[in-house]
C-alpha cells in the first residue's frame, strides 16, 4: 500500500491487525500520523513491516518488539522521538533495522546488542550523541552499519576497525576527531566506507591499500594534515584496489601537490571527486585510461595550465566540474569529440577561450553549462541553439557585447536558471516569456529602454548597473491580480524616474527589494507595508521625499533599512525601535530629518551600523545607546555578510552598503557584517558624549563631529580596543585628552580639531603617528603638535604681549558678542520662512557664540 492517501483513515492498525497470516505490511508514505494503541498482537506472522515516511512524531510503539517472526523493520523518517523503548522481546529472526531520519536519543537498549545476527543496522540522521557505543562490538554479524549524520564526538574507536564482515561503514557527517588507525586495513571485505565531514586529521593512512575490496572511499571534508595527493592515490592504485574502486572522493582533505599520474590505474572509476584542495600542475594525461568515469570533479584546485584534449576520449562522462582553477589556453571541439553523454559541464572561474567553428554542432545535449570568466567572444555561442535541453545557463564576465540575438530568447523560454550578468550587453530587452524559470541575472550590462516584464513565477530577478529608464509603474503594476513568486529584486543604479507605484499588495513574497541610485521621486506608498517578509529594503539616493510611512512597521522581518541620501522630512520614527527588532543596519544619512533621537531607537539590540549623519536632529544623544548589544560584544552569530540570501543551488546575494568611515565613503560587499559604526555626524545635537558608549567595545567607527557637542572626552574611552576610527571634531568639547586614550592600539583614523581642548596630548605609539591636522584648532601641545612649555600647554600669542590687557579685551569681546547677538536674532527672524536655511545658520552662529564665551569666562 506505499503511498497510498491514508490520512483519514484512523483504523488502519486494527483493520491490519485482523489479517492473521499476514507475513508483509509496506506502508510507505501513507500519510499517517498516528498509532493507535494495540491491546493485543494477532498478526504474529508478519516478517516485514515497513511504515517509513510517514509522521508519527511520538514515540516507537512497543508491540514492534512482540513480533517474534519479524526478519525487516523499517521506521525511518517517522518523526519517532526519544530512545528506542527498552522492552522484553523475542525477536529472534530480525536482520534488518532501519531506525534513520528520525529524532531518536540515547540510551540504546542492550537487548538491540545481542543480535549478533542482525546484518544490517542504520541509525543514522537521529540525535546520538556522545561516544559510539560499545555495545555494537558483540553485534559481529554486521554487514552494513550507518551511523551518519548524528553527534557523535569521538575517535573512531579501535574495535570497529575488528568487523571483517562489514561491507559498508557509514560515519559521515558527525564531530568524529582524531587520526584514522592503521587498523582500518583489517576491514577486508569493506566496499563502502564514508568518513566525510567529520573533524578527522593526522595522515590518510596507507594500509587502505589492503582493502582489495573497496569500491566506494569518501574522506572529504576532514582536517587531514596537509599532505601530496600522490600519496593516498599511490597507496591505492595497487594492484588489488584500483582493480575495483569506483568511487573515490578526497574533496575538502587539504591535500596539495601535483595529480599523480597513478590516478590512471584505476580503470573503473565511475566517480572520481578532488575538489576544494590545493592540487595544482597541470591536468595529467592519465585520466584518458578511466573510460567508465560518469563523474569527474577536480574544481577548486590550483590545475593550471590548458584543458587536456583527451577529456574528450572520455564516452561515459556525464558530469565534467574543472571550475576555479588557474586553466588557461583554447578549448576547441576536439576537447569534447567523444562526450556524447555529457550532461553537466562546470568550467567557471577559469580563463579558458572558446574556440569552436559557427556551424559546429555538439555531440551532446547539455543540462547545465557554467562558463563564468571564459573568452567566448562578443557575441553568444551560436552552438547554443542546438541545445534543447538546458535548464541552466551561467555566462557571466565572458566578455559579450552587442545585443541579444532573437533565437536567445527562445532558448530563454526551458531555463530555471539564466546569468548573463558582468558583460557589455546593450540594446532593449524584450518581455521575458521564460516558462519555467526561477533565478535571472542581467545585472552589470549595458541595457536601456524600459523595464522588461516577467513571468510571475520568478524567485530572483537582478537587472542592476544597467541603463534602463523610464517609469517603474507598468513593471510593478502590470497584472495586479495575479501575486508575483519574487523573493529577490534588485533594480538598483539604474535611470529610473517616477513615482514608487501604491501595488505592493501582490508582492507579499518580496524579502529582498533594491532600488538604490536611481531617480525616483515622490513618497514611499503606504502599500509597502503589504510586504510582511521584507528583509531588506535599499533605497537610497534617489529623490524621494515626504515622511516615512507607518505601515512600514508592518515589515517586522526587516534587518536592513536603508534610506539614506533622499529627501525625507519629519521626525525619526519612534516605532522602528519599537516594531523592527531584527534591524542590523539603519541609515537615514542626508535627508531632512528633525527632532530628538528617540530613545525607543534603544531596543534594536542587533543594531550593527548606525548611520544618522547629515540631518538637523537635535537634543541629546540617549544614554541608553549602550544597549546596543551587537556593537558591544562580538556575537558567534556575527558573520561576514549582514544579510546572505543562497539562491537554490545557483549562487548567492550579498546584501552591500555604502558607508562614510576614515573621512571616506566605502562600499562594504562580503566582510558587511563585521562592520559595527555609528555616525550622527553633521547634526545640531547638543549635550555632552555619554560615558556610557564607552561600553560599545566592539564598535569600530564613532562620528560624533559637526555637532554642539559640550563637555569632556569621556574617561573611558581607552575601553573602545576595538575602535578604528573615531571623529569628534568641530564641536565644543573642552578639558584635556583622557589618558586612556592611549590604549586605541588599532585606531588608524583620529579628528578632534577645532574643539577647545587643552593640555598634552597623551603618549603612545598610536596617537603619536597622527596626522597634526587631527589635533589642530584646539589649544594642545605634544607630538605630533610642537612641544609643551613647562607648564604643558604652549603660550598663545595674545598671552605673551607684554601689553595685553585683559578688562579691555574682554570687554571688548562682550560689546562684540552683544553686537552680534543682536544681528543674529534680527536676521533668524527674517529666515523663519526658510526653516532648512535657518537650521544651518543656527548651527553656525551658535558655534561662533560658544567660543566667544569660552574667551569671557577666561
Amino acid at each position: 500500500m506505499n503511498s497510498v492517501d491514508l490520512s483519514k483513515a484512523s483504523d488502519w492498525l486494527q483493520v491490519t491487525n485482523m489479517l492473521y497470516s499476514l507475513k508483509e505490511l509496506h506502508m510507505f508514505d501513507c500519510r499517517l500520523d498516528r498509532i493507535p494503541p494495540l491491546p493485543s498482537i494477532n498478526f504474529t506472522s508478519l516478517a516485514i513491516l515497513d511504515l517509513s515516511a510517514n509522521m508519527f512524531a511520538s514515540s516507537i510503539p512497543k508491540w514492534v518488539f512482540s513480533l517474534e517472526n519479524l526478519v525487516s523493520l523499517s521506521l525511518g523518517n517517522c518523526g519517532f522521538q526519544g530512545p528506542i523503548p527498552n522492552y522484553p522481546q523475542n525477536i529472534s529472526f530480525l536482520r534488518e533495522i532501519d531506525f534513520s531520519l528520525n529524532n531518536l536519543s540515547l540510551p540504546i537498549p542492550k537487548w538491540l546488542f545481542n543480535h549478533k545476527d542482525l546484518a544490517s543496522l542504520n541509525l543514522g540522521y537521529n540525535s546520538l550523541e556522545g561516544p559510539i557505543p560499545h555495545g555494537i562490538l558483540n553485534m559481529t554479524g554486521l554487514k552494513v552499519l550507518n551511523l551518519e549524520s548524528n553527534l557523535f564526538n569521538c575517535t573512531i574507536p579501535e574495535w570497529l576497525y575488528s568487523f571483517s564482515n562489514l561491507e559498508s561503514l557509514f560515519l559521515s557527517s558527525n564531530h568524529l576527531q582524531g587520526e584514522i588507525s592503521s587498523s582500518v586495513g583489517k576491514l577486508t571485505s569493506i566496499v563502502s566506507l564514508r568518513l566525510d565531514n567529520n573533524q578527522l586529521e593526522g595522515k590518510i593512512p596507507k594500509s587502505l591499500e589492503k582493502l582489495c575490496k573497496l569500491m566506494d572511499l569518501d574522506l572529504s571534508m576532514n582536517n587531514f594534515t596537509v599532505g601530496k595527493v600522490s600519496e593516498i592515490i599511490d597507496s591505492l592504485s595497487g594492484a588489488c584496489a584500483s582493480a575495483r574502486m569506483k568511487s573515490l572522493s578526497l574533496s575538502y582533505c587539504n591535500l596539495s601537490g601535483h595529480l599523480t599520474e597513478k590516478i590512471g590505474d584505476f580503470k573503473n572509476l565511475s566517480n572520481l571527486d578532488l575538489s576544494g584542495n590545493s592540487i595544482s600542475g597541470p591536468v595529467p594525461a592519465s585520466l584518458r585510461n578511466l573510460s567508465f568515469l560518469l563523474n569527474l570533479d577536480i574544481s577548486d584546485n590550483q590545475f593550471n595550465g590548458t584543458l587536456p584534449e583527451i577529456i574528450g576520449q572520455l564516452e561515459f562522462l556525464t558530469n565534467l566540474d574543472v571550475s576555479y582553477n588557474s586553466l588557461e589556453g583554447v578549448v576547441s571541439e576536439v576537447h569534447f569529440t567523444r562526450l556524447t553523454r555529457l550532461l553537466e559541464f562546470n568550467a567557471k572561474g577559469n580563463s579558458l577561450i572558446l574556440n569552436t567553428s559557427k556551424n559546429w554542432l555538439p555531440p551532446f545535449q547539455l543540462h547545465q553549462l557554467y562558463l563564468d570568466s571564459w573568452h567566448l567572444g562578443s557575441e553568444l555561442p551560436n552552438w547554443l541553439r542546438s541545445q534543447t535541453q538546458v535548464w541552466s545557463l551561467s555566462l557571466s564576465n565572458t566578455g559579450l557585447s552587442g545585443a541579444i540575438p532573437s533565437w536567445f530568447w527562445n532558448l530563454s523560454s526551458q531555463l530555471l536558471y539564466l546569468n548573463i550578468s558582468h558583460n557589455q550587453l546593450c540594446g532593449e530587452v524584450q518581455d521575458m516569456v521564460v516558462g519555467p524559470s526561477l533565478v535571472i541575472d542581467m545585472g552589470s550590462n549595458r541595457f536601456n529602454g524600459s523595464l522588461p516584464l516577467v513571468p510571475s513565477t520568478v524567485y530572483m530577478l537582478d537587472l542592476s548597473n544597467s541603463s534602463f529608464s523610464g517609469s517603474v509603474s507598468r513593471f510593478f503594476c502590470d497584472s495586479v491580480d495575479e501575486p508575483k513568486e519574487l523573493y529577490l529584486l534588485n533594480l538598483g543604479k539604474n535611470l529610473l524616474t517616477g513615482k514608487i507605484p501604491d501595488c505592493w499588495m501582490n508582492w507579499q513574497n518580496l524579502a529582498v527589494l533594491n532600488l538604490e541610485s536611481n531617480n525616483l521621486t515622490g513618497y514611499i506608498p503606504s502599500s509597502i507595508g503589504y510586504l510582511f517578509n521584507l528583509k531588506s529594503l535599499q533605497l537610497l539616493n534617489n529623490q524621494l521625499s515626504g515622511e516615512v510611512p507607518l505601515s512600514l512597521q508592518n515589515c517586522t522581518e526587516l534587518s536592513v533599512v536603508d534610506l539614506g541620501g533622499n529627501k525625507f522630512i519629519g521626525s525619526l520614527p519612534m516605532w522602528i525601535g519599537k516594531s523592527l527588532s531584527n534591524l542590523m543596519l539603519l541609515n537615514f544619512r542626508s535627508n531632512k530629518l528633525h527632532g530628538d533621537i528617540p530613545h525607543e531607537l534603544c531596543n534594536l539590540i542587533n543594531l550593527q551600523i548606525l548611520d544618522l549623519a547629515d540631518n538637523d536632529l537635535s537634543g541629546t544623544i540617549p544614554r541608553c545607546f549602550h544597549n546596543f548589544s551587537a556593537m558591544a560584544t562580538l556575537s558567534n552569530s556575527n558573520s561576514p555578510n549582514i544579510l546572505l540570501f543562497d539562491i537554490f543551488s545557483y549562487g548567492r546575494y550579498l546584501v552591500e552598503a555604502i558607508l562614510v568611515t576614515k573621512g571616506r565613503k566605502v562600499e562594504y560587499h562580503e566582510i558587511l557584517g563585521l562592520v559595527t559604526s555609528m555616525d550622527l555626524s553633521n547634526n545640531i545635537i547638543s549635550g555632552e558624549i555619554p560615558e556610557e558608549l564607552t561600553s560599545l567595545l566592539h564598535l569600530r567607527t564613532l562620528n560624533l563631529s559637526k555637532n554642539l557637542l559640550t563637555g569632556g572626552i569621556p574617561s573611558k574611552i581607552g575601553n573602545m580596543r576595538r575602535i578604528e576610527s573615531l571623529d569628534f571634531s568641530m564641536n565644543q568639547l573642552d578639558g584635556e585628552i583622557p589618558q586612556s586614550m592611549r590604549s586605541l592600539t588599532f585606531l588608524s583614523h583620529l579628528n578632534l580639531s577645532d574643539n577647545n581642548l587643552t593640555g598634552q596630548i597623551p603618549e603612545s605609539t598610536q596617537l603619536q603617528s597622527l596626522d597634526p591636522s587631527s589635533f589642530i584648532g584646539n589649544e594642545l601641545c605634544g607630538a605630533p603638535l610642537d612641544d609643551c612649555s613647562a607648564t604643558g600647554v604652549i603660550p598663545s600669542a595674545v598671552e605673551q604681549d607684554t601689553e595685553y590687557n585683559l578688562l579691555e579685551d574682554k570687554w571688548f569681546y562682550v560689546s562684540l558678542g552683544l553686537g552680534f547677538m543682536f544681528g543674529f536674532w534680527s536676521l533668524l527672524g527674517l529666515l523663519l520662512v526658510d526653516t532648512p536655511l535657518s537650521n544651518v545658520i543656527l548651527r553656525f552662529l551658535n558655534s561662533i557664540v560658544g567660543k566667544i564665551y569660552g574667551v569671557i569666562v577666561e
